[in-house]
């Protein structure tokens, strides 16, 4: 524990509460704005799990070749 106290002496209180209030601010913006376009994505982003798992498959398929080569 002392050694993050040793750490986080090194920026001045004031970096530190610009810190706190730029992730609390950036976090909720984020959270807001996830909300407001989630009615979209479900529109718009329909299929995209098919879309995923052909990349999950393709990438299982590729190491599958590597183990079996080597």
């Amino acid at each position: 524990m002392s050694n993050l106290v040793e750490k986080l002496r090194m920026f001045s209180s004031g970096q530190l509460q610009f810190a706190v209030f730029f992730v609390i601010s950036f976090s909720a913006t984020v959270v807001w704005m996830y909300r407001k376009d989630s009615k979209g994505h479900k529109i718009h982003y329909a299929g995209s799990y098919k879309i995923l798992i052909g990349f999950v498959l393709a990438i299982v398929a590729l190491f599958m070749i590597k183990v079996f080569i080597h």
